[in-house]
């Protein structure tokens, strides 16, 4: 008996197909990009010196392993932390031993202003869940930008999210500046 030979497949098209199968996968898929917290951190310095802070000026914010708040020596909440961080960093009680010092700074485009000497403290548990982590970075951060918001509406009549004119933006971080001072993790114990 004679055998049939079997036709042979062209290979060559097989790696056209497979290439073209390539490229559609790379152009279509979308890529996660990670984000992180926007924070400008300060300048290297040369020869540090020992700055003293008057404790009145400072808002400690501790975070323990159990990611329960510790504000100023008192139980504190989530949900809360932005307004007590706002209501600390807004400079409108100067005489006021309970709140931090303010000094007057003359501002280009907005004059004579009050600002705050407040710095928020935060300190963290090395056993501090990520996301607890985040919800306080984030309400500290809407603290700040709700401060910035007030000052621009005020000033220029416009939130500082729309401002565009970079001298009036340079104002308005320059009148309310994010103070916040982060330590190093470690363990707190179950504030």
């Amino acid at each position: 008996m004679a055998r049939r030979s079997s036709p042979e497949i062209n290979a060559g098209s097989m790696a056209d197909i497979a290439f073209l199968l390539l490229i559609f996968f790379l152009v279509t898929t979308t890529m996660d990009v990670d984000s992180g917290i926007t924070r400008r951190l300060p300048p290297p310095v040369d020869k540090p010196e020992d700055i003293q802070i008057k404790m009145r000026n400072v808002l400690n914010v501790l975070v323990n392993k159990n990611d329960r708040l510790l504000v100023d020596g008192r139980e504190g909440d989530i949900k809360t932390l932005k307004d007590v961080a706002k209501k600390f960093m807004t400079p409108v009680f100067p005489d006021n031993v309970n709140f931090p010092e303010t000094e007057i700074k003359e501002i280009p485009l907005l004059g004579s202003v009050y600002s705050s000497k407040g710095v928020i403290s935060l300190k963290n548990d090395k056993g501090t869940s990520y996301d607890m982590y985040i919800n306080v970075q984030n309400e500290l951060a809407r603290a700040f930008n709700e401060l910035k918001d007030e000052m621009s509406m005020r000033y220029f009549g416009t939130k500082f999210a729309n401002l565009v004119k970079e001298d009036q933006i340079k104002a308005i971080n320059e009148a309310v500046p994010v103070r916040i001072s982060e330590a190093e993790p470690e363990s707190i114990g179950d504030n």
